[in-house]
């Protein structure tokens, strides 16, 4: 499953944000790092986290709209 892929990696350590815990917050429509830092407080205190959080998004949009685009029949 999807859960057992994702790893426990911190993004924001100030907030003890991981990974996962973006994968969740796109699945329930978080789009922009705005959205991130609205819903999980990403970047909202020190900003280290910042470059990392903006690549994981990145990636875990991608990911979903590959999914998104295979699923789709043709």
């Amino acid at each position: 499953t999807i859960r057992q892929k994702l790893s426990f990696m911190y993004i924001c350590v100030c907030n003890g944000v991981t990974e996962r815990d973006i994968h969740e917050a796109v699945k329930q429509g978080a789009v922009r790092m705005r959205d991130l830092r609205t819903c999980l407080g990403v970047t909202g205190q020190c900003g280290v986290c910042a470059c990392h959080a903006k690549t994981t998004l990145d990636k875990i949009l991608s990911q979903e709209l590959s999914r998104q685009t295979n699923a789709s029949p043709s």
